[in-house]
């Protein structure tokens, strides 16, 4: 063993290592997550954020995509799993949000937004409430995806209004719960992710949802016939761990914020062709198209007063976008 003298020695000759060592860094490492599959508008908007994230950064931060609701995270869920830090990003659709501040419900509210061009509009009115609820709640806004139009998947064709009665339909939100309650059907509002088990199983006869969200599931394996709604085109909302952005380095925070501007430009580009792959893919697995004119008569009285009640709960800043928003 080296006397202490000789050791006091050597240490001047290693300092400049161990000062590297200790200032040098590991790059990050993120993971961000939706419960929709890699085939769906938000399985690919979190890969496209994956790769330019990671790109971007220049080695300073990875970042690497889950689908199919990893861990068993559903959309509910997501707000409360990046702000505890299980994940430091998530997709996740604004429906189910709603249980966390009612502006989350805007996007699908029934008949709101027809089109992607209607939901851009939406959200340059609504972005600053999404981003205030979420930073609130210790995450933050990174970018969204817009949806096509939901429509109504089903085991037999919906032929009118008087088809719906009874009808064993999933819901995706507490508005479109009420909607399709007030116009005889029997809903349950759960997630994407646990919807195919119930179908298959025969609980139930129905799912609202786009055709994107539905292609992407292979849902015409069960439910051969889609009915066009135009219901909403809602969005998913992506949003990170506030204290775990803050914590990056200074050009790893830069591509973060480059990387969401990046995606979700590219998914409002894609949404521009997308109506039309999915219907192509939906008839080349045979999936009946029909139209949804002899519903929308009677969903959209069953949707006034939803709405009307939305506005209630949403507030000053809730009719403030909303009345923005139909103004033009």
């Amino acid at each position: 063993m080296l006397p202490r003298r000789a050791l006091s020695a050597l240490l001047p000759a290693f300092l400049p290592g161990l000062t590297l060592s200790r200032h040098a860094r590991a790059a990050d490492a993120w993971r961000i997550v939706t419960e929709y599959p890699a085939t769906a508008m938000p399985g690919e908007g979190i890969a496209h954020f994956a790769e330019a994230a990671t790109r971007l950064s220049a080695g300073a931060l990875t970042v690497a995509p889950g689908f199919d609701a990893p861990d068993g995270l559903r959309s509910a869920a997501m707000i409360r799993a990046a702000a505890e830090g299980r994940v430091q990003a998530t997709d996740a659709f604004t429906g189910p949000l709603a249980a966390e501040a009612p502006i989350f419900a805007l996007s699908a509210l029934p008949f709101l937004t027809a089109s992607a061009e209607d939901t851009a509009r939406l959200l340059r009115v609504a972005r600053p409430a999404y981003a205030g609820a979420l930073e609130s709640r210790g995450v933050t806004l990174l970018y969204a995806t817009p949806w096509p139009a939901s429509g109504l998947w089903s085991r037999h064709p919906i032929t009118g209004p008087e088809a719906l009665r009874g009808l064993k339909i999933r819901t995706y939100d507490a508005a479109s719960t009420a909607v399709m309650q007030r116009a005889g059907a029997a809903p349950s509002q759960i997630s994407f992710a646990d919807a195919m088990p119930r179908l298959r199983s025969g609980e139930m006869d129905a799912v609202l949802s786009s055709g994107d969200g539905g292609a992407g599931a292979r849902l015409w394996e069960i439910l051969p016939h889609f009915t066009v709604l135009d219901y909403a085109s809602p969005l998913s909302l992506a949003f990170c761990n506030t204290a775990a952005l803050r914590a990056l380095p200074a050009p790893a925070r830069d591509a973060v914020a480059r990387a969401a501007q990046e995606t979700e430009a590219r998914q409002f580009r894609a949404i521009g062709t997308r109506l039309a792959e999915n219907e192509a893919r939906m008839r080349a697995n045979g999936v009946t198209l029909a139209s949804g004119a002899p519903l929308r008569a009677a969903l959209g009285g069953a949707a006034e007063p939803v709405i009307a009640e939305w506005a209630s709960r949403a507030g000053a800043e809730g009719q403030a976008i909303l009345s923005a928003y139909r103004a033009g």
